[in-house]
Order: C-alpha cells, then structure tokens, then sequence
C-alpha cells in the first residue's frame, strides 16, 4: 500500500524532522510511505490549487480539518484496512495554520478531525504520522497498541 502525506508549510525544528523519520523508518514494514510539501501561501485558493494538482487521482483521499469525524485507532485502523480493498493508496492532507480551502476538503473522501482542540499543524504531521503506525500494528496484531 502507498501512504502520501501532503502538506502545507514544513518544519523549522529538528526535533520535528527527526521523530518524521522514525516515523517513516517504522511505517516502512507496512507501507510505502511519502511526503509532498506544498508552500504557504497567503491565500487558500493559491495552496488549493497546488494540493489538488499533487491528489492522486485513484487514491482514497483524506482531508484533516476542525469539522472532520473523530475515530478512534481501532476505527481509523479499519478505515486504512478497508481501504486496502479498493484503492492501493491512501492520501492525507494536512493545511496550513489556516486550514484547507473548501475545493480541497470537496475533493476527499473522508473528513477526519483528531480533536476539538487546536493543534500545530506541524505536530499534526508527527500526530498523524505515528497514528498510521498505530492503525498498521492493530491490523498486524502487534503489541505497539494497548
């Protein structure tokens, strides 16, 4: 399976980069996994407009915004096993501080919200990051999830 993480604005802090390669170091046993970086505009149509030319087009497509479900891993596990039964590539989209212009979050298949709280839309890359490892060790059977 390819996992794609697009995001918008890119790290300034090493701690940042250095827990994303972990990330993709572990993820690496389940899945190919991939980071496209779009730059922050100051306007939403511009970045739209880049994210939705980067969308794979037969991917299973995932829109992370303030309005989006909340699962729980075992549920958002289910939705990357199911997944793997329709499409062969999941895409994540993370936006900038400023979120995600409405054409893109249209263009998803799913609206996923990890909580009501504000979170740093670049520690949301690592939160991300590491719930799709999660999702992988539960559908895998391993001990990581408790």
């Amino acid at each position: 399976m390819n996992i794609t993480l697009i995001h918008v604005g890119d790290f300034k802090e090493d701690y940042f980069r250095q827990a994303e390669k972990e990330y993709a170091k572990r993820l690496s046993a389940y899945c190919s996994f991939k980071t496209v970086f779009v730059k922050e505009e100051e306007n939403l149509k511009k970045e739209a407009e880049k994210v939705l030319s980067l969308l794979p087009p037969k991917a299973k497509k995932v829109a992370l915004c303030v309005e989006g479900k909340q699962l729980s891993s075992e549920e958002f596990a289910s939705v990357i096993e199911d997944t793997r039964f329709g499409h062969s590539e999941i895409c994540f989209v993370i936006g900038s501080s400023f979120g995600l212009d409405e054409s893109v979050k249209r263009a998803c298949d799913i609206r996923l919200s990890f909580s009501k709280m504000t979170l740093p839309h670049r520690l949301m890359r690592i939160v991300l990051e590491e719930q799709i490892y999660r999702a992988f060790t539960i559908i895998a059977g391993k001990t990581y999830h408790k």
